[in-house]
Parts: C-alpha cells; structure tokens; sequence
C-alpha cells in the first residue's frame, strides 16, 4: 500500500519584536552608547529614503555614528536581546511534525543576520536563519559593504527562494510578523493562499493577516496554525501545549486570538526525546 506523502508547510517568522520583546537596533545603540535610535529611523521612514525595516543597515553604513560597529558589537548586542518564551519548544514542533504534516522553519529579518544567529545560539540553526548581510573590511573591522537587506520586497524574495529549494507550494506558507515591515510579504502570501499571522496589534498589519495572536510566549502561533490550518480540536491544541510543559490557561477565540500560556517545570527542562 502506497504511504501518503506529509503535507509540508514552510513556516517564516521575523525576528525583532516577534521572537523578541525589543528591536535589535535599539539594543545595538544602548551597548554603544548612541542615543535618539528610534529618532532616526522614523526620519528616515518619513524621507522614504529606505524599505521599512531596513533602517538599521542603513544606519550602520551611512550614519557617523554607527560607523564603529563591528562584528563583535553585532554578536554581544544579539546575546542582550530579550527572547520571547517556549522558543526552543516551537522549533522542537516544528523538527517532529505531526501526523500527517511536517514543518520547516525559517527566521527572516532585516536585523543584522549575526544579532539574529547570537540570539537564537543553540535554538535555531545559523542555516536557517535569514538577516541583514555585511561585509566587513579585513584590516579595520567596519562594516564596508551591504550585500542584502531582507526586507519589505526583500522578504518576499527570501519566501519564494524558500518555497523554491524546499519544494512547497505557495498555499502551505505560513508568515509570522508584527510590524509595517511584513505587510509586503504578508500581501504576497495572502495572495497565493498562504497563511499570515500577526502578533502585534499594529492596524496596518491586523486588517491584512489571517488570524492575530496576542501573547508572550512564542508557541502561542500554534493556536491559530492548529486550529485554523490543521482543524485540531480544542482539547488536542490543549493537550499538545501541556506535553511542553505549558498551560493554555486562557483563550479569547475571535479574528485576534488572545493567548496566555504559562509555563510549568517541564518548560524549564531541556525538552525530552520522545
């Protein structure tokens, strides 16, 4: 008898404020002592002068200030970054799959790619991780060079590059983002009947995604996945939560799914082989 091959979805999520509780640019100019970050990159929004998101390449290259930073700043800026919880228990999901389905997943930011690898360090591999590339001058340590920006059309281009070498089709995407940002690559996904989920209450990005989901724990995207994609039961997305050693202690169920989990001792365990 001839096995039914696995759906395979392809899941993308941002980075800065997704995974994260602050912006890596921020977290750059406090270890370097630069202040008005958040200044800055709304001047440069106001002058259209670069894609949304791209503020803080920007920034790296042409501001003065910014000028003295090296890869070691990038590195000890990701370790300072703030993660979200049950990060490592996503991306555990994710490698196992579930009966009938399989998973990929990627992060795509435009935050310098070496903030988002020292972030993830030992959760998510380097491969598949997607960020701002640099090129550093050998001799003095500057960055002298930007060879890609992931991000507005740029993220766009990393989804079909994916969907490409992975060989999934359009419709079993899934994107994760929170900000103005993602709305170019949230629209492309909408438009071949992907799947979008928000995880901010930004207006711009809630009338263009899926589903919402409003919470602290980076698992919490399974609720709509599993729900909306996968038609779970309750007490099945409830039962899988609990195996990680968290607890679906509260659910608003509307367009904006409004999760509260709470972690229990297993979740502050390394994760178990099944």
């Amino acid at each position: 008898m001839t096995e039914t091959p696995l759906k395979h979805y392809l899941l993308a999520s941002d980075f800065d404020q997704t995974l994260s509780f602050n912006d890596s640019g921020l977290v750059l100019a406090e270890l370097l002592g630069i202040s008005g970050f958040e200044e800055r990159v709304a001047g440069l929004a106001r002058s259209n002068l670069v894609q949304q998101g791209g503020e803080l390449a920007y920034l790296i290259r042409h501001d003065p200030e910014f000028r003295g930073v090296r890869r070691e700043h990038l590195v000890e800026a990701g370790r300072r970054v703030r993660l979200k919880s049950a990060i490592p228990a996503l991306v555990d999901f994710m490698e196992r799959g579930t009966e009938g389905y399989r998973f990929s997943f990627f992060v795509i930011s435009a935050a310098p790619r070496e903030i988002v690898i020292s972030a993830l360090d030992g959760i998510v591999p380097p491969e598949r991780i997607y960020g701002t590339e640099l090129e550093f001058d050998v001799r003095s340590g500057e960055v002298r060079a930007i060879k890609r920006v992931p991000a507005g059309y740029g993220k766009v281009a990393v989804v079909e590059e994916l969907e490409r070498q992975l060989g999934v089709t359009a419709d079993r995407m899934i994107y994760v983002g929170d900000g103005s940002s993602d709305v170019h690559v949230m629209l492309h996904v909408n438009n071949h009947d992907g799947f979008t989920i928000a995880v901010s209450e930004n207006r711009q990005l809630a009338r263009i995604a899926r589903s919402t989901v409003i919470s602290d724990n980076a698992f919490s995207i399974m609720v709509p996945i599993l729900d909306q994609l996968l038609h779970w039961r309750t007490g099945e997305i409830r039962e899988l939560f609990e195996r990680y050693g968290l607890t679906l202690s509260e659910w608003e169920k509307d367009r904006t799914d409004r999760v509260k989990v709470s972690e229990g001792l297993a979740a502050r365990l390394s994760i178990e082989t099944a």
